[in-house]
């Protein structure tokens, strides 16, 4: 199990990069023609300007989490997002057995959920903005005590 430990900072990074262009991918669409997504958003009983707030999350959550920068902000936001969504339009609560209706935004949801509470990893502009840094904020005694954590 140690050398699946090694692969870590890969894993993390897969996940993100993965995660990142699926929102970037379905976000941008969102901002590139809002009144579209503003009139989709209305018939999901939602008020017309969520669109933004949804395409303004996965668009700039998805490239925060491609280059691994505020990476467990992002994920809280964008699994916070999904929340909404598969409460208020995939029907998680009111059907749950029908899962075959969110099994992708939950998907995306606890992947999204498991980078904000694990962070970007080694590969990642967060580890070395933040924690690799010389002299920075990474070379305190509680930043390498996270550096060991990941």
């Amino acid at each position: 199990m140690e050398s699946l430990e090694k692969l870590k900072p890969l894993g993390l990074l897969l996940l993100r990069l993965a995660l990142g262009v699926i929102f970037v991918y379905h976000g941008y669409p969102k901002l590139e023609n809002p009144r579209v997504t503003m009139h989709a958003f209305a018939g999901m009983g939602f008020p017309g300007y969520f669109a933004y707030i949804a395409g303004i999350i996965e668009t700039f959550g998805g490239a925060l989490l491609i280059l691994g920068l505020f990476t467990r902000i992002a994920g809280l936001a964008i699994a916070g997002e999904m929340a909404v969504a598969l409460w208020r339009v995939h029907g998680i609560i009111s059907n749950p057995m029908a899962v075959n209706n969110y099994q992708f935004p939950l998907a995306l949801a606890a992947g999204a959920f498991a980078l904000a509470t694990t962070g970007a990893g080694a590969i990642s502009l967060d580890h070395a903005i933040f924690r690799g840094g010389r002299g920075g904020r990474g070379a305190g005694k509680s930043a390498r005590k996270s550096r060991d954590r990941d």
